[in-house]
């Protein structure tokens, strides 16, 4: 028999493309769960946002990853968005389409099945800070 579980995640976030590494809460989330086996769909909430797999490691993290975003849709840049509505986050919403709001990851005896220095990543692309939500949605056998 297949089960379904919804849950969140919730957090602050200071925005300007900051990652956040949210492989323990989803871990946990599992390890307080009762499936055994299944997957993991990930959404998160709000369209300035994205999930994302990567090495979770200081250069990379904090600077390379930035970097990429900055070169491909750089803040600061007059988008149509930002005429339209006034403010100053349309990098934000590209970056976020890019990206995507949504990963599934698959799950065997209670853990994430990930690569050795592979981490789950909540990225912030919004040009402030926000409280933001992911939902976790467990799909699998108890």
């Amino acid at each position: 028999m297949i089960n379904l579980e919804t849950h969140s995640i919730e957090f602050s976030t200071k925005g300007n493309t900051q990652l956040v590494d949210i492989t323990k809460k989803v871990q946990d989330i599992l390890n307080h769960s009762e499936f055994k086996e299944g997957n993991v769909t990930l959404f998160a909430v709000g369209s300035t946002t994205g999930l994302s797999t990567v090495e979770y490691e200081p250069g990379l993290v904090h600077h390379d990853v930035a970097e990429m975003y900055h070169k491909i849709a750089p803040y600061g840049f007059s988008y149509h968005h930002n005429q339209t509505w006034g403010d100053d986050n349309g990098a934000a919403h590209l970056r976020s389409t890019l990206t995507g709001s949504s990963l599934v990851i698959p799950f065997q005896h209670q853990k994430l099945i990930l690569g050795t220095w592979q981490q789950i990543i909540f990225i912030d692309f919004d040009t402030r800070p926000r409280s933001r939500k992911v939902i976790v949605q467990i799909l699998g056998k108890k």
